[in-house]
């Protein structure tokens, strides 16, 4: 089961010193406690050599999606989402926002979106809709219009005919998007990008990774806006 942003442990590691890759080996630790809610761990080897498991900047954003915002910005927010989540939908209608206007437009950062469909086969069914959408240019309008009609956690909302009733309400060739989805295109690449977000520890939607350099710190949950503003003020 996940966590959410009622989560009132710190879990921390020592950054890692390579600049090319990233050894994402969690050490936990309390750390302490902000307002009761923040989850933050740091990742990274104690003594900067190389574990069985490294991953690059770009294994860390492949199969999501277009940047939004400058791909050359120096820090990339990944945010781990499934779009049936509860706290996936609180912040894209509240902090994203925030982010967008202060960090992602500026400049300073750029933010990318990676599938967790932890939710069920509806949730998967909605990660492949939003990959049928990129490849016609739109995942982001898709990726918005299907959070803006979000209404519970398997309450039944998701299916074929709503998913397909979005790419219509966003101009997609409903045609093309529906073959897309009927074929299912992009299931396995959804399935895979689950199994690795858990290989690097990601037991959560929403969880962010904040990379800049060779620092990578992840936070869990839909945290209040000022938790961002830290961590990225902080990078």
């Amino acid at each position: 089961m996940p966590r959410t942003a009622d989560s009132k442990l710190f879990e921390a590691c020592i950054m890692c010193e390579s600049v090319a890759k990233y050894y994402l080996l969690a050490i936990p630790a309390v750390i302490g406690i902000i307002g009761g809610l923040l989850a933050v761990t740091y990742f990274g080897n104690q003594d900067g050599s190389q574990d069985d498991d490294t991953f690059t900047v770009q294994q860390l954003i492949e199969n999501g999606s277009p940047y939004e915002g400058n791909p050359s910005a120096p820090i990339t927010i990944v945010e781990w989402g499934d779009y049936q989540c509860t706290f996936c939908h609180l912040f894209h209608d509240s902090s994203l926002g925030t982010i967008k206007e202060e960090y992602i437009q500026s400049g300073k950062a750029n933010f990318v979106f990676r599938d967790f469909a932890l939710n069920g086969p509806n949730s998967v069914l909605a990660a492949e809709a939003s990959h049928c959408a990129k490849d016609q240019g739109k995942f982001w309008e898709y990726h918005d219009e299907v959070y803006g009609n979000w209404d519970g956690e398997n309450t039944g909302w998701v299916s074929k005919d709503s998913l397909n009733r979005f790419a219509q309400n966003i101009g997609l060739d409903t045609d093309q998007f529906k073959s897309c989805l009927d074929s299912s295109k992009y299931k396995q690449a959804v399935l895979d990008t689950y199994d690795f977000g858990q290989k690097i520890g990601i037991d959560a939607t929403p969880s962010f990774l904040i990379i800049k350099g060779d620092k990578i710190v992840k936070i869990t949950g839909n945290q209040p806006i000022d938790v961002f503003r830290k961590t990225l003020d902080d990078m």
